[in-house]
């Protein structure tokens, strides 16, 4: 029932560093990148191109994108909320392009001020121009299972917007428990309604941690065949337009977990903990992964 492979996507350099309220000099998120590059990851997200009055954090997302040592076999993505961000994407020449929006209409409203309705001609609009480009496309939907203003989210809703998003050409979609409330039945619903219609292989989940479920949430994933995971080194993350939600699940606990049920993810998990170690000093403030507290001697 479990798969021989797992692939996780790092979306730390992004999804957990535009959550600082420190800003990181760009120096160091390219050698973060650089370290990343090196642990056998294939696929990392560097950064975003939302405007830098919404994320001030991720202004340098060009500089960012240039500046990196590209290691051959990794694909090197970003979000793009618009055709402006798109233009600036390319510009730095972005591997792939990742969209956004999510599957409820409240946090929609707070994260892109538009309804679902709105949003689709939006995306749509970027996925045909990055497509053109030769760009392959991913999309997140987030509040899949959640809502901090909307509630429960039901999986008729996500099926509702992951159809808009196959449809306009998106290779992959990343399924998004965004205030982390997920436990694995709320999971398994969500999916018994998703594998009905979609591959697998066209979905990853993507969990943040806010009451300690994330691994749990997983491993209630494997047996549906999902085989991507999106993970966050040190358990970075949260989101802006969600109160209370901790970060992602963290990449190096997730390895632990993988490696552990002797699933092959590629990544070592020592060169991990060595980036870890460099982005804990970096933003100056301990990381959540238990990984890096057992490196620091506060578990047994």
């Amino acid at each position: 029932m479990l798969p021989n492979n797992v692939r996780l996507k790092e979306v730390g350099p992004r999804d957990g560093l535009q959550n600082e309220k420190a800003l990181i000099d760009t120096a160091d998120k390219v050698a973060l990148v650089n370290q990343l590059s090196e642990t056998g990851l294939d696929y990392i997200e560097v950064t975003s191109f939302v405007h830098p009055k919404w994320i001030p954090q991720l202004a340098d997302a060009v500089d960012v994108l240039t500046q990196i040592d590209r290691k051959p076999g990794v694909t090197y993505a970003a979000l793009v909320p618009n055709m402006k961000g798109l233009a600036r994407a390319l510009e730095a020449n972005v591997d792939e392009v990742s969209v956004f929006m999510s599957a409820s209409e409240g946090h929609n409203r707070e994260n892109i001020n538009k309804s679902i309705a709105e949003t689709f001609p939006v995306l749509r609009e970027v996925v045909e121009a990055a497509k053109a480009a030769g760009k392959t496309v991913r999309g997140y939907v987030s509040t899949v299972i959640a809502c901090p203003y909307d509630g429960y989210t039901k999986p008729e809703q996500v099926k509702y917007v992951a159809d808009h998003l196959f449809e306009m050409g998106v290779d992959e979609i990343s399924l998004g428990d965004t205030i982390g409330v997920a436990v694995p039945p709320q999971v398994e619903t969500l999916l018994d309604e998703l594998m009905k219609h979609y591959a697998p292989e066209k979905l990853a989940m993507h969990f943040h941690d806010t009451h300690g479920t994330a691994l749990a949430n997983i491993v209630a994933s494997l047996p549906y065949g999902i085989t991507t995971f999106d993970s966050a080194i040190g358990g970075l993350g949260g989101c802006p337009y969600a109160k209370g939600a901790s970060g992602n699940v963290a990449t190096e606990d997730v390895l632990y977990l993988l490696h552990s049920m002797g699933i092959e993810t590629g990544v070592n998990l020592d060169q991990m903990m060595k980036a870890s170690q460099f982005m804990e000093q970096k933003i100056n403030r301990q990381l959540t992964s238990k990984q890096m507290a057992i490196f620091r001697g506060e578990q047994s």
